[in-house]
């Protein structure tokens, strides 16, 4: 079939194949970069909620304070009160180095809200002190060279500290299985379990807390 030779795309005569591929190539774009078509409404932006009266016990203390209901316990920890012991790592529940003990259990504050502490009695690693005087666990950490780096050790003697509270006799297997929730990069688990091997020996002898 000849084509013609004298057609030309006006406007108002249907869709003309140039108008076609602009149309579709405009709606692949937003599709990927995720913005809106032409003609769509744009979404708003959520402002974030205002502060809200907390009080959080802290390793024996009540403080108060004003949170943001989307700020991490964490976040709280280090950046509000000062509190540097407990460590950001992968910010994401799956490295441990910032664990705390919540009622005595480990518990990630990088997945923890500041507001779903509030009633609960939390503990870190400076909480794990008599005063100056290092914990038993922490003692058995570097009688047992138990770090490199050190940037995972205090989300690592907290976890030991809630395994040993909740078995305070573990076996290897137990220890192994305790503190799996804590990647250490350096890779010292074998002086870590040997660490928490002796704090358990010692609280068997009626050493520790």
């Amino acid at each position: 079939m000849a084509r013609d030779r004298n057609r030309t795309d006006k406007p108002g005569k249907g869709v003309t194949r140039r108008g076609f591929l602009g149309t579709v190539g405009a709606g692949a774009v937003a599709a990927v970069t995720g913005l809106p078509r032409p003609g769509e409404a744009v979404p708003e932006i959520t402002e974030p909620k205002g502060m809200v009266e907390t009080a959080l016990s802290i390793n024996g203390r009540m403080h108060r304070l004003l949170v943001e209901p989307r700020w991490t316990l964490l976040f709280v920890l280090r950046e509000q009160m000062g509190i540097t012991g407990t460590k950001i790592g992968c910010a994401r529940g799956e490295c441990g180095a910032c664990t705390v003990l919540m009622d005595g259990s480990p518990r990630y504050a990088c997945m923890t809200l500041a507001l779903e502490a509030q009633g609960h009695e939390i503990t870190t690693v400076e909480g794990l002190m008599d005063g100056e005087e290092l914990g038993d666990v922490q003692q058995a950490f570097v009688e047992e060279d138990a770090f490199q780096c050190g940037y995972c050790t205090a989300g690592q003697v907290v976890a030991a500290q809630g395994l040993l509270a909740a078995n305070p006799s573990p076996t290897v297997d137990e220890i192994r299985a305790g503190m799996a929730g804590n990647l250490c990069r350096c890779g010292a688990y074998v002086h870590i379990f040997r660490a928490v091997e002796r704090a358990a020996k010692g609280r068997g002898k009626g050493g520790g807390r």
